[in-house]
C-alpha cells in the first residue's frame, strides 16, 4: 500500500502535490475553509476544526490505529502547531510538539536565542502600560507584537518614546492583551527558506523583503543581493537557530534583519513560506518546498538538494486605498506585461478593501521573473501599477479588533491554552 500522510488544511494544490508524490492523503480541514477541489486527491476527507485539539486528537488516533500514518503535515498558518502535537501524540517522525510550540511562541523563541547567544535582541514580555513606557525609555525605538501570531498581525513600530501614548491606545483598541516588546532593528529585511533532513539544515533561498516602512510585506525579490560574507553569516545564524529549537526534518521560513551588528532573527515558522515566496523559490531554484515536505514520508526520502539560482523572480502585492470597490481595471494588461508569470486580483466591485493591518488585507499580487532579481522586481512593480482598483471611502465604523480578524479567518492563536500539558502527552501504541 502507498505511504499514508495526515494533512491539516490541505488545499487543492497541497493535496495534489502529496498525491503526485505517491502518497495516500487523509485531509482534515475546517468546514469554512475547505477547498472542494482538494477532495479529488484524497483517500479521505474529514471536515472538522483541526484547532479543536481534543476532537482532532481523538480522530487522528482512531485513523492511525486503523491504518498508520507516516507523517503529519500542514502548510497553513494555524496548522504546524497542531501538526507538531499530533506528531508527538502518534509517535511519528517529524517536528514534534516541543519544537513546534517553541517556534510558535515568539517570546519563548527569543528567550532561547538570547540564552544561546544567537542573534541577541533586547526584549520583554508584559501586559501593562508601564512595561512599554519603561522599555521605550531604555531603548528608544521598539516593536510591539502579540506573543503568538503571524502575517504581521498586531505588529506596530514605535519609533520614539513620544509615540508611546498613541501605541498604548492602539493596543487597547485592537485588543492586544499580553504583548512582547523588542528593540527596533534597522537594516535590510530578508526571508530565508531552509529544509532539514535528519538534523542537517540546508538554506535553499534568500529573498529581500519590502515593507515600505510599515510592517506588512508589499513585495519580495529573490535572490537577495548578499555578499558572500553576509550570506555565510545568514546561513550560520539560521542553522544555529534551527539546531537550538531542535528541528530534525522539514521546512522552515525565517525572517531576519541585516543590522550593522550582523543578522538578527525576527521570527521563524516551521512551514513553507507564504506571500508567494514558494513560487519565487521554484522559479529561481527549481525547488518545490511543499513537494519536498511530502517526500519525507516516502521510503526513499527527499532528493539531494542543490539550490543554485537561475535568474530572478519577484512578487508585488496590491494594496489599494481602503473603501468599497467600484471598479477593477488593467488585470489583462498586467498579465501581458513583460516577464509576468501570474497576476491575480482577489476583490471585485462591491467588495470591501480594509486598511492594511496584516497580510490577509492585501488584495492581489503580480509575480514576475527575469535574468536577475532587480529586473524581476521592476517588472513586478510596473505590472502591478497597471492594475487599478478604484474604491470609494466609507464612513467610519466600529473599531476592528484582533479577535474580529481571527474570527473571520476561523483561527485562534493558541488552541491548547491550559490543557496543553495533558494533550501533549505521547501515545505510541498505534503501530
Amino acid at each position: 500500500m502507498k505511504p499514508r500522510i495526515l494533512l491539516l488544511g490541505g488545499t487543492e494544490a497541497a493535496t495534489r502535490k502529496a498525491a503526485d508524490c505517491g502518497l495516500d492523503v487523509v485531509n482534515i480541514d475546517k468546514p469554512a475553509l475547505f477547498d472542494p477541489a482538494a477532495r479529488a486527491h484524497c483517500v479521505q476527507t474529514h471536515l472538522v476544526d483541526y484547532q479543536d485539539i481534543s476532537l482532532v486528537t481523538a480522530l487522528a488516533r482512531a485513523l492511525h490505529a486503523h491504518r498508520p500514518f507516516r507523517r503529519v503535515v500542514s502548510q497553513t498558518e494555524a496548522g504546524p502547531l497542531v501538526a507538531g502535537h499530533l506528531t508527538t501524540a502518534l509517535g511519528l517522525p517529524g517536528t514534534g510538539a516541543a519544537t513546534a510550540r517553541l517556534v510558535h511562541d515568539k517570546a519563548a523563541l527569543r528567550a532561547l536565542l538570547t540564552a544561546r547567544g544567537i542573534s541577541p535582541v533586547a526584549f520583554q514580555v508584559g501586559a501593562s502600560h508601564s512595561v512599554l513606557r519603561a522599555f521605550a525609555e531604555r531603548h528608544g525605538a521598539l516593536v510591539v507584537k502579540p506573543t503568538m501570531a503571524s502575517g504581521s498581525l498586531g505588529v506596530r513600530k514605535v519609533r520614539s518614546p513620544r509615540e508611546v501614548p498613541e501605541a498604548l491606545a492602539w493596543l487597547a483598541g485592537f485588543g492586544v492583551g499580553e504583548f512582547m516588546v523588542e528593540e527596533l532593528l534597522t537594516g535590510t529585511e530578508i526571508s530565508v527558506e531552509s529544509f532539514s533532513v535528519a538534523g542537517r539544515h540546508t538554506v535553499l533561498a534568500v529573498s529581500r523583503k519590502d515593507n515600505g516602512g510599515g510592517v506588512v510585506a508589499l513585495g519580495h525579490a529573490l535572490p537577495a543581493p548578499l555578499s558572500a560574507e553576509c550570506a555565510a553569516e545568514v546561513d550560520d545564524v539560521v542553522c544555529r537557530m534551527l539546531d537550538a529549537v531542535g528541528l530534525i526534518d522539514g521546512p522552515a521560513h525565517t525572517e531576519l534583519i541585516l543590522t550593522a551588528d550582523g543578522p538578527r532573527v525576527v521570527e521563524s515558522h516551521l512551514r513553507c513560506a507564504g506571500g508567494r515566496i514558494g513560487e519565487l523559490v521554484e522559479l529561481v531554484h527549481g525547488i518545490d518546498t511543499e513537494r519536498l515536505t511530502c517526500q519525507l514520508a516516502l521510503p526513499d526520502g527527499v532528493p539531494e538538494l542543490a539550490p543554485a539560482a537561475r535568474g530572478g523572480a519577484a512578487v508585488r502585492f496590491l494594496t489599494p486605498r481602503p473603501g468599497r470597490v467600484r471598479t477593477v481595471e488593467g488585470l489583462a494588461a498586467a498579465r501581458r506585461a513583460a516577464g509576468v508569470v501570474r497576476a491575480e486580483v482577489g476583490v471585485e466591485p462591491g467588495a470591501l478593501v480594509e486598511p492594511l493591518r496584516w497580510s490577509e488585507d492585501r488584495c492581489g499580487f503580480v509575480v514576475a521573473r527575469a535574468g536577475d532579481a532587480a529586473t524581476a522586481e521592476r517588472r513586478a512593480r510596473q505590472a502591478a501599477a497597471l492594475i487599478r482598483i478604484h474604491t470609494e471611502p466609507l464612513p467610519a465604523g466600529p473599531t476592528t479588533t484582533m479577535r474580529d480578524l481571527l474570527t473571520a479567518a476561523d483561527e485562534v492563536l493558541d488552541p491548547f491554552g491550559a490543557t496543553a500539558p495533558q494533550l501533549f502527552a505521547p501515545v505510541r501504541n498505534h503501530g
